[in-house]
């Protein structure tokens, strides 16, 4: 499977990527067995997963797609290598941050209408919306069994609690987020710091999760295991605004997205934020004007395209997101000893903020 980037030098990346694929696979396997029997013409919701997890085609036959970045499950493995323990007692961990972070996918696409997602048709899109529904539940309740195949693999009973507790409370942090920016959406007063709050939940917490966890499975000290989890967060801000960037001016063909989406969707992404604070006032007018609309019309997203241009935005919003991934950096290097993985941890930091989709 071809990546959008590269992360040079790290010759685990395919043995983490077959160790992932078995760990969802056994799991989501593990469930289906115990389902009843259904009649064979019946949709199956683990098909379903199984189709946007990116094992199965639309007929549900086997063929493999892209399967998305895996950063957060990734950052699990990493910081639990970096800090002394075993990418496959991580693993079951890693697993449960993926699934989570899909079933989130699953139910944003419902709210955003989007019509791709990895360059392929969106659940809702193919099955209806009320069967998206219940693929995401399903994906939700399938990543905390996968966080139960933690203690097949040695972690004490005590870490897998505070792993349930931790995915649970980032779980209701995203929701959180993703009330916010639901209703951004019918708002014109939004402000900067709001926005940071919103990604904060919705984007950067899981980053936090994952890296947090990995240390913890590895045995490090809680204040160790905090310092690495703020640098997750770092990166995790940093992500999404790298995000923002290439939900406006990404390239189609590497975001698996239409061009501008974010415009077209009204989304009050820090771009747009910027732009509103930047703009002159008859901008200003333009702007929620266009915003006020169902949907921002393709004149209207050349317009708004055009403003971003002339106020200089872009670079600002990259300054931004470089900045965070710099304190994410600052965050491994001052918390992790030397060592290969704590080398790939900040490949990645530098992968990410170069990302072009």
């Amino acid at each position: 499977m071809e990546r959008r980037f590269r992360l040079s030098g790290f010759p685990q990346q395919t043995d983490f990527n077959n160790a992932l694929d078995a760990e969802i696979l056994a799991t989501i396997s593990a469930a289906a067995r115990d389902a009843p029997p259904a009649h064979q013409e019946t949709l199956s919701v683990y098909d379903i997963m199984l189709y946007h997890l990116g094992f199965l085609d639309e007929q549900f036959k086997p063929n493999r797609s892209d399967v998305g970045k895996r950063i957060r499950p990734l950052l699990c493995v990493l910081a639990c290598e970096a800090s002394g323990g075993e990418q496959r007692v991580a693993m079951p961990m890693a697993a449960a941050i993926e699934l989570l972070h899909n079933f989130t996918l699953i139910h944003d696409d419902i709210q955003d209408q989007s019509p791709l997602r990895r360059h392929r048709p969106t659940v809702w899109s193919l099955w209806g919306i009320a069967q998206a529904i219940n693929a995401g539940d399903a994906m939700f309740a399938t990543a905390h069994l996968a966080l139960m195949r933690s203690l097949d693999a040695g972690v004490p009973t005590e870490r897998v609690l505070a792993l349930s507790r931790s995915l649970h409370d980032t779980t209701l942090r995203i929701v959180e987020g993703q009330v916010l920016d639901l209703g951004f959406e019918t708002r014109s007063d939004v402000t900067a710091d709001e926005y940071m709050q919103m990604i904060g939940g919705k984007s950067a917490a899981i980053c936090r999760c994952a890296c947090w966890a990995g240390a913890t499975i590895a045995g490090a000290k809680p204040g160790d295991a905090e310092v690495i989890g703020e640098a997750g967060y770092a990166l995790g801000v940093g992500f999404q605004l790298r995000d923002d960037i290439l939900g406006i001016w990404g390239a189609p063909d590497a975001t698996g997205k239409a061009a501008a989406d974010d415009i077209r969707r009204r989304k009050k992404s820090l771009p747009i934020l910027l732009l509103h604070d930047r703009a002159s006032a008859g901008d200003r007018e333009t702007i929620e004007h266009l915003y006020n609309e169902q949907e921002v019309p393709p004149d209207g997203v050349e317009q708004i395209l055009n403003m971003l241009d002339e106020y200089q935005v872009e670079d600002a919003v990259q300054e931004q997101a470089h900045n965070w991934h710099d304190r994410a950096t600052s965050l491994i290097q001052s918390s992790l000893g030397s060592g290969p993985a704590r080398d790939a941890l900040e490949q990645l930091v530098g992968a990410l903020v170069a990302r072009v989709g």
